[in-house]
């Protein structure tokens, strides 16, 4: 059932779950704050994302966090391509994850390659949590339908937990570091880095030193936190540049550069080419 058959189903004010059957619904403004979840049954999708391109085929997962969707290009959807895709709002997906400080470490990786290849029994688990959903969805009479939804959403994360974790190696993070990641992702995630990039401002804020900040996040993600800084940064720049409504003077007065010959630098830098350049 395609996207627009639920629309119906949304009328009753429940807006934090949309199911849809295709992706090209990736960098859409309104879904900025859902992740994106998906199971490819047969065909395939490509899409470059994070500098690199990559293939959902059949028997993969996907998953996107939120905001990182729009930062997914040039997507395109063979003939015979068929999937379940369920995007979830940040606030319903946070009361639906488990107490598991694995999170972090799942989100970081799937920023480099949200695509998981399943075994043949996990890609049985992931069709059945998909079809469960959209049959939770569905029953807009049950008294208790928010809680039954949130069962299912975390159904299929738990799952999306293990085969991560079985896939990629489950090393163990401490809660206090997991912790202090995830407040450090949280501040990225609201866009602080469009009036501060510097390391010292995200550690002062945390009560931690910029080394033992940055130690952290390469003991978490692999990568210092500076290059979180700079990726969020240099993505959201990105996106800004392909919207062509938007005048390179705004967008670098959105970023608080102090010229805009400053700004046209750091895209060179960070972006490998001039801002004209790139929107081209």
């Amino acid at each position: 059932m395609h996207f627009f058959d639920y629309l119906c189903n949304r009328m009753d004010g429940f807006e934090h779950i949309i199911i849809d059957d295709t992706l090209k619904r990736f960098g859409d403004k309104e879904l900025i704050d859902y992740t994106c979840h998906a199971y490819c049954h047969q065909g395939y999708s490509t899409f470059d994302y994070n500098g690199r391109s990559h293939r959902f085929e059949a028997g993969n997962c996907l998953i996107l966090p939120r905001s990182y969707s729009s930062f997914a290009t040039n997507l395109y959807e063979s003939d015979d391509f068929k999937s379940d895709v369920v995007y979830v709002t940040s606030s319903f997906n946070a009361i639906c994850l488990p107490t598991s400080n694995y999170a972090i470490k799942g989100h970081l990786s799937l920023y480099n390659n949200p695509v998981m290849r399943l075994k043949p029994d996990q890609q049985t688990v992931c069709a059945d949590n998909f079809a469960y959903i959209r049959w939770r969805f569905s029953q807009t009479q049950h008294l208790f339908r928010h809680d039954a939804l949130v069962n299912a959403i975390q159904r299929m994360i738990i799952d999306f937990y293990d085969f991560h974790a079985l896939l990629e190696g489950d090393d163990k993070i401490s809660s206090q570091n997991q912790q202090l990641m995830r407040q450090f992702i949280d501040m990225l995630e609201s866009a602080e880095y469009r009036q501060h990039r510097e390391l010292s401002y995200y550690a002062d804020k945390l009560c931690v030193t910029p080394k033992y900040l940055s130690e952290v996040s390469k003991k978490i993600s692999g990568l210092p936190a500076n290059y979180w800084i700079t990726r969020y940064t240099s993505l959201e720049i990105s996106r800004l540049l392909r919207d062509h409504s938007l005048s390179f003077t705004d967008i670098s007065d959105m970023f608080g550069f102090s010229s805009l010959s400053h700004f046209s630098r750091y895209v060179q830098n960070n972006l490998g080419a001039k801002p004209s350049e790139f929107r081209e």
